[in-house]
């Protein structure tokens, strides 16, 4: 693989505008190269002489001694042929790199004056961005570092609550675990001033520097640190800190939100083993984020400092020239490349981690802040492409059996069975569909570098690939085709009972293995799934992520799939298979759970919103409640058109549902796809656009126009003389699964462009302890 792809392969997606421009300057070189061939053609060569020059050369001899020292007063034959002057300049307080050319004479040195010029301006705009990050960095590392402190003497508090510390023999034990407290995050912070211009940690800092950096080798080397008798020789925390913080309690439960409307956000501190445990975890969460931020940035310098390196010598080579000496010099002498402040902190960080989170088990501490990639396994491309087989397999016997038999159209029984069977069964391929489509999303976001893993939330080494996410969906297609198969081959008097069992089976095999606490079937997907359906069905008491409302927008689309589940309640429990009846239309009860089931992902996705409009105070969220709120009466107005065929519930349905998918495509297109902006680079697109072809968004535009006002169709009543009604609705509401599909996609692309457009990579993770003075300088 070339460096090109190699270079964009391992770029951070949302840092992307921030890296060397390759390719640009990748281009100016091939014009320079173009000219050169035009107006310096090669020199005619006899056709039968293919040898160097260099094999003409005169015979250096064996003996020669290498790499003699060259006089100082012997002019150096680079410095005679120099074709650059590099020089760091100020402009507006901050250095940046002008390049002199100083062959702009020749020719086509106008061509090498925009090539320096150009670089010039990306090692500049590098350089600068590098030095944001890393103020950056320095700035949470001293956050952290006093967070350290707060958590350290909140722990001697929660060991020994009453007791003394200067006297007591049970510090003692303590001042083994923490000696090197603060020491081992303050050189994280050792460039950072505070205030009043002088180091947090006073005079003691060096000496307690260097002992941590001593035990943190002992721990690297497997050496046993001994523990002190007295405390002697250690630094104890100071308790005083405790002082001056408190609690940071986060609404993301129900218990955590009821009491942030009944009490301030910010609790005096409570001293408990609970309180501590969570104070740890939040802080451990802190660090891994923190350390994965330090190991792109410097990931970022060292491939930015390697492109450089890379373009200069592709400009030697096509220019014979002897520039890359010069310009590499500057770029290792410069902030990029001689600044290790990055390395450093991670030194620390990982000492940190060792020592306080890790339990002094540095391989344990490396597993979790270096989490090993996740290798793709032949064996499970080989079973995805089995069940995909089996599954096209299943599919045409279905097709010619239900042909043969005439199930879709017969009067005998035929009928009866698709009002029975088909609902059953439909579920599994609603399930099937919308994970088949969330397959493609997770390819063609990989495809156009979509960091929708980032986005989601997912941890890093445990989120499923599209492969895994089609081996379940062929692996459940080809399970649910065979039991429609068994079904259909069983389908006779004496078989009755247990030929109508065998969908609920289904239904309960796939709940084990959804519940499943086993580390099988990947179980962090399956409970990441399950945590953010909990979170749907209990809003507004947590917290709104992204990962919520998109998963409660899914469910908006699996509407008839929530009914399928709601029939077989009704078909199951009260006895109905045992008879191959269908009585549920004809109850009350059932008629109004058919409302009620259909309403409750837009209800929540509602509750969500307001919540939303509640906290982040944005009037956006609002308007977002108030579409799903018309949303829900349409669909109310629709269900009773389909329970009432009178002309006033349908010209209520109609004009609800109209409404509904005018303002739902309006939002789809313009504040979910970003879409449809006049003063756009690209006409009634955006500016930016990840996938190169423009056809393909106003397609994608037509199709959701198209497929949201499909199901138009259950209030306009049309019908298909060759499809039974059942068949009618699965398709529509397939429809409706792929247009989410479709969804899925640009509305996660729109969300990385603008988590692109703020260089945001990383989540924030919330500290557990929030110093007096922190709110005023927030604000």
């Amino acid at each position: 693989m070339k460096f090109g792809k190699q270079f964009t392969a391992q770029m951070v997606p949302e840092w992307q505008e921030a890296y060397m421009n390759y390719n640009k300057l990748k281009t100016l070189l091939k014009e320079i190269q173009h000219f050169r061939q035009i107006n310096r053609p090669p020199p005619n060569t006899p056709a039968g002489l293919k040898r160097k020059a260099t094999l003409y050369r005169a015979f250096s001899g064996l003996t020669q001694r290498y790499n003699q020292p060259t006089s100082p007063s012997t002019p150096d034959h680079d410095i005679e042929t120099q074709a650059i002057i590099v020089k760091s300049v100020n402009r507006d307080g901050s250095q940046s790199c002008q390049t002199t050319f100083l062959m702009a004479s020749d020719d086509g040195g106008e061509y090498e004056l925009v090539y320096f010029k150009r670089l010039d301006d990306e090692f500049n705009k590098v350089d600068m961005f590098y030095r944001s990050k890393v103020e950056e960095v320095m700035k949470e590392a001293a956050t952290l570092n006093k967070q350290m402190d707060a958590l350290i003497a909140f722990r001697i508090k929660v060991e020994n609550p009453h007791g003394s510390f200067d006297m007591s023999v049970e510090m003692s034990r303590l001042a083994s675990d923490v000696s090197a407290s603060t020491a081992a995050l303050v050189a994280m912070g050792m460039d950072v001033i505070d205030e009043s211009g002088q180091s947090s940690h006073g005079q003691s800092e060096e000496w307690s520097e260097e002992k941590d950096v001593k035990e943190t080798e002992m721990v690297n080397q497997n050496v046993q640190i001994p523990k002190p008798k007295t405390l002697g020789g250690t630094r104890p925390a100071q308790l005083e800190v405790l002082k001056h913080v408190k609690m940071n309690i986060t609404k993301e439960t129900p218990r955590s939100t009821i009491k942030g409307f009944l009490q301030p956000s910010q609790t005096e501190l409570e001293f408990s083993r609970e309180n501590l445990k969570k104070v740890e975890g939040k802080l451990k969460l802190a660090f891994v984020e923190f350390y994965q931020k330090l190991r792109l940035l410097r990931s970022y310098s060292f491939l930015n400092t390697l492109a450089f390196s890379k373009i200069m010598k592709k400009y030697d080579k096509i220019t014979s020239r002897k520039a890359s000496k010069s310009y590499m010099k500057m770029v290792d002498n410069s902030f990029l490349g001689s600044s290790d402040e990055v390395s450093k902190v991670m030194e620390r960080v990982e000492a940190t981690f060792i020592k306080h989170f890790s339990n002094s088990n540095r391989n344990k501490a490396m597993s979790i802040l270096r989490p090993k990639a996740k290798r793709d396994k032949h064996r499970i491309t080989f079973s995805m492409g089995f069940f995909a087989g089996c599954t096209a397999a299943l599919i045409v016997a279905l097709i010619l059996i239900i042909r043969a038999r005439g199930l879709m159209n017969a009067k005998d029984g035929g009928s009866q069975y698709m009002e029975n069977m088909f609902p059953l069964y439909s579920l599994f391929g609603f399930i099937v569909l919308h994970m088949l489509m969330y397959g493609a999303n997770i390819y063609f976001w990989r495809r156009y570098r979509v960091n929708y893993s980032f986005i989601f939330g997912f941890k890093k080494g445990t989120d499923v690939g599209y492969i895994e996410v089609l081996l379940l969906s062929f692996g459940l297609a080809a399970l649910a085709l065979a039991s429609v198969l068994s079904n259909l081959h069983m389908h006779s008097p004496e078989y009755n009972s247990f030929t109508e069992l065998l969908p609920l089976n289904l239904v309960f095999v796939l709940l084990i293995i959804l519940f499943c606490p086993f580390n099988i079937m990947y179980r962090t997907g399956r409970f990441f799934f399950l945590t953010c359906l909990f979170h749907c069905i209990f809003a507004p008491l947590y917290k709104v992520t992204l990962t919520d409302f998109f998963l409660a927008d899914q469910l908006t689309s699996q509407v008839q799939a929530l009914r399928s589940l709601e029939f077989y309640i009704c078909y199951y429990g009260w006895g109905d298979y045992n008879h191959r009846k269908n009585t549920c239309r004809t109850s009350g009860v059932y008629n109004t759970f058919w409302f009620i089931v259909a309403v409750i992902p837009y209800w929540s996705r509602l509750l969500q919103c307001l919540r939303r409009r509640f906290e982040e105070k944005n009037y956006r969220d609002a308007y977002n409640g108030l579409k799903y709120f018309v949303t829900i009466v349409a669909v109310c107005m629709r269900t009773a058109y389909s329970l009432d065929k009178r002309l006033g519930w349908g010209v209520v349905a109609w004009i609800f549902s109209a409404c509904a998918a005018i303002v739902s495509t309006y939002w789809d297109l313009v504040i979910d796809w970003g879409l449809l902006q006049r003063q756009s680079k690209n006409r009634w697109l955006r500016d930016k656009l990840l996938v190169p072809h423009k056809s393909v968004y106003f397609v994608a535009m037509v199709l959701n126009v198209f497929l949201r006002f499909a199901w138009m169709q259950t209030v306009l009543g049309f019908k298909v003389s060759f499809l039974h009604a059942e068949s009618l609705v699965t398709i529509v509401a397939s429809l409706e699964i792929i247009r989410r599909g479709i969804w899925n996609f640009f509305r996660l692309e729109n969300e990385h462009l603008n988590n692109v457009g703020n260089f945001r990579a990383f989540k924030s993770v919330p500290l557990p302890f929030n110093y007096d003075g922190d709110d005023d300088k927030d604000e």
